[in-house]
């Protein structure tokens, strides 16, 4: 007499076999869920200024907190600022953009970069105080409007311009601070 359905060692074997397939693919899940988790914990320690570093030479378009865009291309970017090189429509010279100033931005990538060098941890302060060391024009771009002058003083949280049109002094708290741009 003959019979069709398996016996013996063949039943065992298939059933052990099932048994490691699903241990297999659980195992896979759970190596996937955990590549996942550590994915989300690596982008919950990633900083904007780690995503502006992985973005040098890229074109970006920011949202300042004034609702203007503006233009340009990566060049340099630190803990507190990015710089970047204008673009046309936007006036072609560098500017100084403090992160807190920016409400968005377009174009940059998923990418990030962590700090390589000190003057990755610059602060607005030392790169300001450069500005005003070389006495160049510059323009100030705050949440109450622009001014045109030369940068006089730095403190720890603001600045002072010495405005050219006017010959007066305008202080400007760097909580108000959009952007420091190349003067025309």
């Amino acid at each position: 007499m003959t019979s069709t359905q398996p016996v013996g060692p063949t039943r065992w074997e298939a059933l052990f076999g099932d048994l490691e397939a699903q241990a297999r693919a659980q195992s896979a899940a759970e190596a996937d869920a955990l590549v996942s988790e550590l994915t989300r914990a690596e982008h919950a320690t990633m900083m904007l200024a780690d995503r502006f570093r992985a973005a040098i030479g890229t074109e970006v378009t920011l949202e300042l907190l004034d609702g203007a865009a503006l233009r340009g291309i990566v060049r340099e970017a630190a803990d507190e600022w990015a710089l970047l090189q204008g673009v046309r429509p936007e006036p072609a010279g560098l500017h100084l953009v403090p992160l807190a100033a920016i409400a968005g931005v377009n174009g940059l990538g998923r990418q990030a970069a962590s700090a390589t060098s000190r003057r990755d941890l610059l602060g607005l302060g030392p790169v300001l105080r450069t500005l005003q060391r070389d006495r160049a024009r510059v323009t100030v771009r705050t949440l109450g409007g622009t001014v045109g002058g030369r940068i006089a003083r730095v403190g720890k949280d603001h600045l002072d311009i010495d405005v050219l049109d006017d010959r007066g002094t305008r202080l400007v708290p760097f909580s108000a601070l959009l952007a420091v741009s190349e003067a025309p």
